[in-house]
């Protein structure tokens, strides 16, 4: 069979699409046999996926791979137009591995079980369409659809306020995406020709003004995605009243699309602007870092304590994109990555605790480690790869962005201490809010109105075998990031070379191949920007 020419990334979205649709014919009340068929899909296209990246996907080309591109409405140059380069490729492969311990995760759902999962399905296909699709145009068609079934997961499945938290969602994520239509449309008929391939964008020559204002539009729908405070305040409630599955979508997938599209629309298309806007970018990154890490830290309620602080580890990506260097940038992918894999573990937990304590207050929880052993192995192994352990992924993440960014010669050094010395500040509170978490949940003495109402029963095997799959590739990662890293070293280095080119001051400076003896060099060095 010859495989060069089959079109893969098409079949990945559009087969869980389609397999959705059957789903009303299943003879099925109670959601048994749906759960299974929904699982089985999953674990096929997860399948394709894998395959398409071994056998079709080279670790050393920076382009784009597997590209397939079909007129669909030429009236208005509406391509369906796909491909994956080392931008999209990690994320893609993060989607089918997630969404399918997501399927997993919503085992227990028994209320409209069909509807639920036609559109965990039916967002399978939807998300992968965002990290693959080429065209502009479709990329916001797209982006837009794949908010409607988290919009009804949240609405129909989640807790007391989750109509309020639902249609926050969907005011501020539709509401941002409102500039990527505006800046696609203004960006496609730029100049002497029309078109919405990201490929010939990125080849416009656009005047250093209008990169700004589509720089400034971009970042405002990406920013409510990411999310950069103060565009943050949907997430919490979303958090606070969406069920497991969903958390687990919502933190290891639809956060990274806001980082990724960042990458992706503002600093590849628009590296101009780019160089304008990234000492901002840095400075809201250790916003983020310290302003949700003490927020974290005054939350009573677990979810948004969890929420908070995926907010916080998400100013890393932000840094590392601004960085300038090879290795901030690869700090930045490689955050994404494990955030996904971290948040999500920890998301699921909470569920999993809430469906034993029914509380997600810490002041009504305390001593439950004493009933449920494994359920407390699996949040400290959850909670130290949080806080960015040596050996997890995490650590490996934050190191790569802090040396990148202290490394850069992008900046001047004044600059450079205050915002590693603010964002190791972050770092420090991460483990003292994590810690004093798990003391209040599962130390101390037993909460006996809790103990007496409440059947504490510890960790059932498909609980232990979704978590043990999150902190496989979490510890893999952590002592051998290079399985990951080698995936989009080849595009990252290319992007920087091009965003390098942005800042004159930077075109005859070759990065260090050495970065920290070149750091002391550079102390005494002239500003650069971000004066």
């Amino acid at each position: 069979m010859n495989t060069a020419n089959f079109p893969w990334l098409t079949t990945i979205i559009l087969f869980p699409i389609a397999a959705s649709l059957l789903i009303p014919f299943i003879p099925d009340k109670e959601g048994k046999t749906v759960r299974w068929y929904a699982l089985i899909i999953g674990l096929l296209d997860f399948a394709l996926i894998s395959y398409a990246f071994y056998t079709g996907y080279d670790l050393n080309e920076p382009g784009l791979q597997l590209f397939e591109s079909y007129a669909w409405v030429p009236q208005i140059d509406l391509n369906w137009s796909v491909g994956a380069d080392g931008l999209s490729m990690p994320l893609i492969l993060l989607t089918g591995f997630m969404t399918t311990l997501a399927t997993l995760a919503a085992w227990p759902v028994t209320w409209k079980p069909k509807l639920f999962y036609f559109l965990m399905l039916a967002m399978y296909g939807g998300q992968i369409a965002v990290f693959a699709v080429q065209d502009m145009l479709l990329f916001f068609l797209v982006w837009e659809l794949e908010l409607i079934p988290v919009y009804l997961l949240l609405a129909i499945w989640g807790g007391k306020k989750r109509l309020y938290a639902a249609t926050k969602f969907i005011l501020y994520t539709a509401g941002g995406s409102l500039f990527i239509l505006i800046a696609a449309l203004a960006m496609a008929f730029y100049g002497d020709t029309v078109s919405f391939d990201m490929r010939t964008l990125a080849a416009k020559d656009f005047a250093i003004n209008f990169q700004l204002w589509m720089y400034a539009a971009f970042f405002i729908a990406y920013a409510v995605k990411l999310p950069i405070i103060p565009f943050h305040t949907w997430l919490p409630d979303a958090h606070g009243e969406a069920t497991a599955p969903v958390h687990m979508l919502l933190a290891g997938i639809l956060l990274k699309m806001g980082g990724y599209a960042l990458i992706r629309m503002n600093a590849q298309i628009l590296p101009d602007a780019h160089a304008v806007f990234a000492p901002v970018l840095v400075v809201l990154g250790v916003v983020n870092i310290i302003y949700a890490a003490l927020t974290s830290f005054a939350q009573r309620n677990l979810k948004r304590k969890i929420a908070y602080s995926s907010i916080s580890h998400m100013g890393f990506v932000t840094i590392g994109i601004a960085s300038f260097t090879d290795l901030g940038l690869s700090g930045a992918m490689l955050q994404m990555v494990s955030h996904g894999l971290i948040g999500a573990s920890l998301f699921f937990l909470v569920g999993a605790t809430y469906d034993r304590t029914h509380t997600l207050m810490l002041d009504e929880m305390g001593g439950v480690g004493q009933k449920m052993r494994k359920m407390f192995s699996m949040w400290t192994a959850c909670a130290l790869a949080s806080l960015a352990l040596p050996g997890m992924s995490g650590f490996v993440a934050e190191l790569m962005v802090f040396v990148g960014f202290a490394t850069s010669d992008a900046y001047n050094p004044t600059f450079k201490v205050i915002i590693v010395f603010l964002a190791a500040v972050g770092v420090i509170l991460t483990p003292i809010y994590l810690l004093s978490m798990l003391r209040e949940i599962f130390y101390g003495p037993e909460n006996k109105e809790l103990v007496e109402h409440e059947a504490l029963v510890d960790a059932e095997p498909r609980e232990v075998f979704i978590i043990s799959s999150l902190l496989v590739p979490i510890i893999g990662i952590g002592f051998y990031p290079k399985i990951l890293t080698q995936m989009y070293d080849a595009s990252t280095q290319q992007l920087t070379a091009r965003l390098r080119a942005a800042v004159p001051t930077l075109v005859d400076n070759p990065q260090p191949t050495n970065p920290l003896p070149m750091a002391l060099q550079k102390i005494t060095s002239a500003p650069k920007i971000g004066k």
